[in-house]
């Protein structure tokens, strides 16, 4: 079983900072592609930011510039800094890890999965 947990969440007003993280835990082989998603409501959500395990990373054009994104593999953790928020930025944050198990490794099947986390609210105020 594997398990991501976020926090870092919360409500700042514009131009504040907030920090996110998204620990997994359980039984991981290893953890590829760690990416950041964003669901404001009434909205499909949306990635934000991903970061490969050789460091590579990516950002919607919406936050680049102020949003980086930085992993730990010897934590299992995946962080995203928000600075300059602004109120478009309100949303639900999700973290998703591409995981291959334990278990799936002792049966040679190296195929990542999805392991999403349950999410941390975002609040930026005018």
């Amino acid at each position: 079983q594997v398990q991501l947990v976020e926090s870092g969440g919360g409500s700042v007003q514009t131009g504040g900072s907030l920090r996110l993280s998204c620990a997994a835990s359980g039984t991981i082989f290893s953890i590829n592609d760690m990416t950041w998603y964003r669901q404001a409501p009434g909205k499909q959500r949306e990635l934000v930011a991903g970061i490969t395990r050789a460091n590579g990373t990516n950002y919607a054009d919406f936050v680049k510039g102020r949003f980086t994104i930085s992993r730990d593999n010897a934590k299992n953790t995946v962080y995203l800094q928000m600075n300059n928020l602004k109120p478009d930025d309100t949303a639900v944050y999700y973290c998703k890890f591409n995981i291959i198990t334990t278990t799936q490794a002792m049966h040679l099947l190296f195929r990542d999965n999805d392991y999403w986390g349950q999410g941390t609210q975002v609040t930026v105020s005018s």
